[in-house]
């Protein structure tokens, strides 16, 4: 596991460093020779799962957001969950949201909003419960924005709870929270292939491409031409030619990919985040140009910055927000349009090629991003497989469908 960025909580894993920000990828001694399945990045705290079903956490732990009592610095295991086999997380500002093999989600953090989904709590739990009240329906995704949470069940129902202030729960203008899952009836009987959530607005993406989209809207981040919050489902009819098959979200932008490997993305722009050499806020999606000529088949979202993954080369682009080194790119610089990541990075075929003592250099399986970190998951030319195509589904995370 490479990492890089914000490292002040300790939410790159690396342990006591002296570092604040760490400004291009460094490996992270304690994946050496584990896999890794799946990353979660909260605004100030990270959560691994490895393939063995197991969880680690670091960074901030002051609401409880890590799952346990220990240090910090390092991933350490969350213990409550041992008899568990975690298949995914996702993180918040300060909750965390983990499923298991079996459908059930688990949750810990920060409780005020109501976003763990376990109603009469304190302020916030530090050890994993159960949401009981999702118990009976098996979930396939979960996705969490800052103070909210979103579960995409087996046949296709969307549930949401948590903080309600800009409608990014989708289920009205009435609420101002809501502390136990309530599913979206608005977006009953629809076919969903992915969930994802922002700070404060959210996304469902259909098996044929629509998407909706609701919540908080200030800066275009529904790409609905307009500024206007929206307290139900939305059809972006926009990229109604484009077949997006995959969406991220950071605080206030959201990126989408086509099954083409092309890249649209839209919201805040403050930082270039959104990758148009500019600082503008875009309304609509508009297509990121300097990645055109090459696939992308992974796109991930900080809160203010955003990476890409062409396989053909094996590199990764960054762009936006810079202060904290999350862009990888050895300096503090904000960036306005795609820049490489620094690093050796080889494409597949390149790599294969290599001696097993090539030590030096990368073959990217997987990127993540979240809160001001990034992190990319690489193989080791013992044991290298493809990298992972988000344009593909994982029919583990999947609705049922009839064949």
């Amino acid at each position: 596991m490479l990492c890089w960025g914000n490292a002040s909580y300790g939410q790159l894993g690396l342990g006591g460093i002296d570092e604040e920000i760490v400004t291009e990828p460094r490996r992270c001694d304690f994946f050496l020779n584990k896999n890794v399945r799946d990353v979660g990045c909260g605004r100030r705290h990270t959560v691994f799962v490895l393939d063995d079903g197991t969880v680690y956490t670091c960074g901030c732990s002051d609401l409880g957001q890590l799952g346990h009592d220990k240090g910090r610095t390092k991933p350490v295991q969350v213990g409550a969950l041992d008899a568990q086999n975690i298949v995914a997380v996702s993180c918040g500002d300060s909750h965390t949201l983990a499923l298991n093999d079996k459908g059930q989600v688990y949750s810990w953090g920060l409780a005020a909003d109501g976003q763990i989904g376990v109603s009469g709590v304190e302020e916030f739990i530090r050890v994993p419960r159960n949401i009981k009240s999702l118990s009976e329906i098996q979930i396939v995704q979960v996705a969490c924005g800052y103070h909210h949470s979103l579960a995409l069940s087996k046949v296709s129902e969307v549930y949401a709870w948590g903080q309600n202030r800009y409608g990014q729960l989708g289920l009205g203008y009435d609420l101002k929270k809501e502390s136990s899952p309530k599913q979206i009836k608005s977006l009953s009987g629809i076919p969903f292939l992915q969930i994802a959530a922002g700070g404060a607005h959210s996304f469902a993406l259909t098996l044929s491409g629509a998407i909706f989209g609701w919540g908080r809207n200030k800066f275009g981040q529904l790409g609905l031409n307009d500024e206007a919050d929206r307290y139900v489902p939305a059809l972006l009819k926009s990229l109604r030619s484009q077949k997006i098959v995959y969406i991220s979200c950071g605080e206030d932008h959201t990126a989408a990919l086509t099954k083409e490997g092309g890249v649209f993305t839209f919201g805040a722009g403050g930082y270039g985040q959104l990758g148009h050499n500019s600082t503008n806020h875009e309304i609509n999606p508009r297509k990121v140009f300097e990645l055109m000529g090459s696939i992308v088949t992974q796109i991930a979202c900080g809160r203010q910055h955003t990476l890409a993954f062409v396989p053909s080369s094996g590199r990764i682009y960054a762009f936006g927000l810079g202060g904290h080194g999350q862009l990888g790119s050895g300096s503090s610089c904000n960036r306005k349009s795609p820049f490489t990541v620094k690093g050796c990075w080889l494409s597949y075929s390149d790599f294969i090629q290599l001696p097993n003592n090539a030590e030096e250099c990368y073959c990217v399986k997987k990127i993540f991003a979240g809160g001001d970190q990034s992190f990319a998951h690489y193989f080791n030319v013992q044991n290298c497989f493809p990298p992972e195509d988000f344009r593909i589904c994982n029919h583990s995370r999947q609705i049922c469908t009839v064949k």
